[in-house]
């Protein structure tokens, strides 16, 4: 069940209710599980705004952040039917880029745990992220052009500065997925662990951050993310891809393979993420 635990004691503030993350509070960090295990936890509108109330309370009360997945899978991707709904002007208010922004900008470290699929704005939420830790099972990729658009949510100028521009270029444009492997040693992920161990590790991970000056932390990432980002570009081009016929074509026809069920991922990549990643 979705909601809101405190392990913190007096320390930790009590955050709100949420439908679609679970939400573990301690007195140094914020751990947050993206959970809609109906639709591979794809990211919803309704998820959008539940992770804008978590970085509203991490500005207001700096803390590391902890985010993962539940069920073995990080995030499928966007929900395709809310992005078929999707127009010109939606694609103006940066939607989804201004959350991941919102993300990168935290005060204090953020690392993601990923294990499973983490794709489309899956991938990109955890591009947003200043760390990453995998599982053997994951799986990296950006497969909006098949469906008519783009990465739109800092993908197409995060990706390449995570992994250089041939690599990126291979993921955006040429539809490579980036499995456990490929993402160590192209530097994308810090580790990889047994699936088992993965939490374990990231909390390890945190636990040696938590032992250093918070403000030294906070100091440091200011001045290595002080040039900053641009998605206003994403956001225009997008706006441009939402309203043609072409995007609606396609995601139609991508829900219509699936019975109209929500799902974050192309029916490509409904095979299992080793068959997938053999082909990268």
């Amino acid at each position: 069940m979705s909601g809101v635990q405190s392990t913190g004691g007096a320390e930790a503030p009590h955050l709100q209710e949420y439908e679609t993350l679970l939400v573990e509070e301690r007195a140094d960090r914020v751990v947050v599980t993206l959970h809609r295990p109906e639709a591979r936890n794809a990211i919803s509108g309704r998820m959008i705004d539940e992770l804008h109330a978590v970085c509203e309370e991490l500005e207001r009360n700096p803390r590391l952040l902890l985010l993962t997945g539940h069920g073995g899978v990080f995030a499928g991707g966007a929900d395709i039917a809310e992005l078929l709904a999707r127009g010109r002007d939606d694609a103006l208010r940066g939607i989804n880029s201004r959350l991941f922004e919102r993300v990168r900008r935290l005060p204090m470290p953020t690392v993601a745990a990923v294990d499973g699929w983490a794709l489309g704005g899956g991938a990109e939420l955890s591009y947003a992220c200043d760390i990453r830790v995998a599982g053997p099972d994951a799986v990296f990729g950006n497969p909006e052009p098949g469906l008519g658009i783009l990465a739109a949510a800092g993908a197409s100028w995060r990706l390449p500065e995570l992994v250089g521009e041939s690599v990126a270029k291979q993921v955006l444009l040429a539809g490579r997925t980036l499995d456990a492997a490929a993402a160590l040693a192209t530097g994308l992920v810090m580790d990889v662990v047994p699936a088992d161990e993965l939490t374990e590790r990231a909390h390890a991970l945190l636990d040696r951050m938590a032992r250093s000056s918070a403000t030294a932390l906070r100091l440091t990432k200011l001045v290595v993310d002080a040039p900053g980002a641009h998605p206003v570009a994403d956001d225009l081009a997008q706006a441009v891809l939402f309203e043609g016929q072409d995007k609606r074509e396609r995601m139609t026809r991508f829900l219509s393979k699936r019975g109209g069920v929500e799902s974050a991922d192309s029916a490509e990549n409904r095979r299992g993420p080793a068959e997938e990643a053999s082909r990268s």
